[in-house]
């Protein structure tokens, strides 16, 4: 509880630059084995981490390591269809040869995508060397066709290099690196004439491509414009003058109609332009770099957000950050800002510096517009060279892209974000929210929404083992699946079960969920369900006045011996909930006796004065309501004797006779042994003739105890005691060193005995 409440002061600590985002903490923590979610995994199948959502066909298609597997989209343990594709021995000999290690040389599925005919078109790193084939969905089994394609510049050659891809109107656009060592990269549109990026370090400088994203900005463009592939992608940055390498984050774009240039820029983008994508966390200096980028278009195209999480380059900090940018501000940069150009300057190779100079008409990197159309420019081929031979030199943008706010949604320290999508839930009072789903490299997912921005995370629910990254995340209406290294897991995004009454319920602004007063429970909201419906109770504002009152008043009497340490349990329902302890009605702070925490009270070395009624409340604090909960009561006494509590002194009394007997009980015990071990009454052990008998006698005392073993029949009812007999001359020696611990003058001979008639 003091660490939760240390990272929520620093959620709400200003100086540190995070005071305007609250509640980074999660209300709710839950835990793996009560996700209620389903996991799909199979033996010697490994890194599920390409995922195709086929709802037409209902089935979630899944690349992993060598192997792609349909699931049923409702259950996704219900293994429906799986086709193998692995490389043969000698291409995996022959990529071993080349330097690399033996499970790089597999092949991972990398790339999923649905042509327009509802074929599927497959890539995979195949031994580094990419390989594309077409894949079917018949009679329920998936289908992988022989002839394939060269996937050189579609799919990377590492299966560890990030990629990205998308199909648009059945054309493959990717970014990924185009040669074995993965030295060159690209941004490629695999059409009957390829186009592609140009090879020049200032266009692409040892990229780690993130995301890519169609936007239809030519549907009803008032301008005639065109649709635009958008890239996320990190690089190393050309316009720094350092001695060390800068990353920094990238947002660049092409229009979907560039078919090249005639002269300069002959199949290459001639309407590539890359803008900084900036994500600043308020009064630091921390640079993060984006990591994942979720485009979410709820109307038309001019309501796209791109949802981004960020994290930073080094380990140093922990902090994570999610941005979120608009079409309209990411298409104002690219239309209107200046652009940078490198200058030679004395002292230094290159510099780069805001281009003050006149623009060629029609504008460098724009798409064939109406603008364009009306000076005869009919498409990129018709450009002019002095365009071209601009946008060639000059593609980067002065000007970055700015969230949102200008600030991020939110600030977390923890485990770094991995994965992002967005979910759209509709409220009691029939108004939309959008629910962001973060995974993190600790195998969880954050579930965060902004309520007029404020930013809160509803649940934290853990779905893999620790150390298991989540490394993607697809979304189906309000189904979750997340996949990793080990499996992938199926969730539901409106699990409202997790809340246990009404106030935790109502307290938890879940927008999916709502206390049903007529089942008692709390439910998924519904079509069904309107604000003239009185029997369902929401407030995402946090009014928890229609609730009845929920305290626990089952009273759990304890008892304790002097010196003890006693625990008393009580686990809050919210993560965001202060715990007062009570003792008759006194507040109990911490001390060098007292221990309060998260879970529960510790009381070390227990005494009378401990005696008492103790009380947990937890109360949380939502907008201007407080809330005060009764999660547990105990009354705490020392130990019980004849019917009343005992005194100190009698309880210490009859503690220390107990020992008494106990050490009394044990030397009798002892005393008993040695004198059964000198009497000989114990049969199954071999002992020495005489104390001061040799080897050669004890092996004889050994000799004859085999000639008394029970006949065979009866060892074999014994079977598990086979080794027994051999060990008895060992155990007979060490009984020999202990008799001769009873008293130096006493010299005995321990006679084996060979009838029972002799006991």
């Amino acid at each position: 509880m003091l660490l939760l409440a240390v990272l929520y002061v620093l959620c709400l600590w200003s100086p540190g630059g995070f005071g305007s985002i609250p509640n980074c903490v999660p209300r709710k923590t839950v835990a793996l084995k009560n996700n209620g979610g389903r996991l799909f995994r199979e033996d010697s199948f490994w890194n599920y981490t390409t995922m195709l959502l086929r709802k037409d066909l209902n089935v979630l298609i899944l690349g992993a390591r060598e192997a792609i597997f349909a699931l049923d989209l409702d259950d996704i343990t219900v293994k429906k269809a799986m086709v193998e594709w692995s490389v043969t021995k000698e291409e995996q000999k022959e990529c071993v040869i080349k330097g690399k290690q033996g499970n790089d040389c597999k092949n991972y599925i990398r790339i999923l995508h649905t042509k327009d005919n509802g074929t599927m078109y497959v890539c995979g790193t195949k031994a580094f060397n990419p390989t594309c084939k077409y894949m079917s969905w018949d009679d329920g089994k998936l289908v992988l066709e022989n002839k394939q394609e060269d996937g050189k510049g579609k799919c990377p050659f590492d299966p560890s290099q990030r990629y990205t891809s998308a199909m648009v109107d059945g054309v493959l656009y990717s970014a990924t690196s185009i040669n074995f060592r993965g030295s060159e990269s690209v941004v490629m549109r695999s059409s009957e004439e390829t186009i592609r990026t140009d090879s020049t370090d200032s266009w692409l400088n040892e990229p780690n491509f993130i995301h890519m994203a169609h936007i239809p900005e030519g549907e009803r463009s008032p301008e005639g414009d065109d649709d635009k592939i958008y890239l996320f992608f990190t690089e190393t940055a050309v316009e720094y003058d350092s001695y060390s390498k800068v990353h920094v984050s990238r947002i660049a774009r092409v229009c979907k109609g560039d078919v090249g240039g005639l002269r300069t820029l002959q199949k290459k983008w001639t309407s590539f332009l890359k803008a900084r994508l900036d994500c600043p966390i308020p009064n630091t200096n921390l640079l993060l770099l984006v990591q994942d980028v979720f485009h979410f278009c709820p109307g038309d195209w001019t309501t796209c957000v791109f949802y981004a999480i960020f994290t930073p380059e080094s380990d140093s900090s922990q902090y994570s950050a999610v941005c979120a940018y608009g079409i309209e501000d990411v298409k104002a940069v690219f239309s209107k800002s200046k652009f940078k150009t490198s200058v030679e300057v004395e002292m230094s190779s290159v510099k780069w510096v805001m281009y003050s100079g006149e623009l060629p008409d029609p504008r460098p990197g724009a798409c064939i517009d109406d603008h364009a159309r009306s000076k005869g420019i009919m498409k990129s081929l018709d450009l002019p060279d002095k365009t071209l031979q601009f946008i060639k030199e000059k593609h980067l943008m002065d000007q970055a892209v700015k969230p949102i706010g200008d600030r991020p949604l939110l600030v977390r320290r923890g485990a770094a974000f991995t994965r992002i999508v967005v979910a759209t839930a509709t409220d009691l009072n029939g108004d939309t929210h959008q629910v962001m789903l973060i995974g993190t490299k600790s195998g969880s997912v954050l579930k965060a929404v902004n309520y007029n921005g404020e930013m809160i995370i509803i649940e934290e629910i853990q779905l893999f083992d620790l150390s298991q990254p989540i490394k993607i995340l697809r979304l189906s209406d309000t189904t979750l699946y997340a996949g990793s290294e080990v499996g992938v897991v199926q969730v539901s995004v409106s699990e409202c079960g997790r809340y246990l009454n009404c106030l935790d319920c109502v307290l938890a602004r879940d927008p999916y969920c709502g206390w049903d007063l007529d089942t008692g429970r709390c439910s998924t909201i519904n079509s069904t369900h309107s604000t003239r419906n009185s029997s369902v109770i929401q407030s995402l504002e946090g009014n928890a006045s229609g609730c009845s009152p929920s305290d626990n008043d089952k009273v759990v009497s304890r008892s304790f011996f002097p010196g003890n340490t006693v625990k008393l349990s009580c686990q809050p329902y919210s993560n965001l909930a202060q715990v007062e302890w009570q003792v008759d009605g006194r507040p109990i702070t911490a001390s060098s006796t007292i221990e309060i925490l998260s879970d529960g009270l510790m009381i070390l070395n227990a005494s009378e004065e401990h005696n008492g009624h103790y009380t947990c409340d937890s109360v949380e604090t939502v907008s201007q309501w407080k809330y005060r909960t009764k999660h547990a009561a105990y009354d705490l006494k020392l130990w019980l004797g004849s019917g009343t509590t005992a005194s100190l002194h009698d309880v210490g009394e009859n503690y220390n006779t107990l020992v008494v007997v106990v050490v009394l009980l044990s030397l009798l015990l002892a005393v008993l042994v040695i004198w059964n071990l000198y009497k000989g009454h114990l049969p199954l052990l071999c002992f020495r003739r005489s104390l001061g008998g040799n080897k050669h006698e004890d092996q004889l005392d050994c000799n004859r105890a085999e000639d008394h073993k029970p006949s065979t029949s009866m060892r074999n009812m014994n079977s598990n005691n086979n080794h027994a007999d051999n060990q008895r001359c060992s155990d007979a020696r060490e009984t020999d060193r202990l008799s001769t611990t009873v008293g130096s003058s006493v010299r005995v001979s321990l006679k084996y005995i060979d009838d029972e008639s002799e006991i």
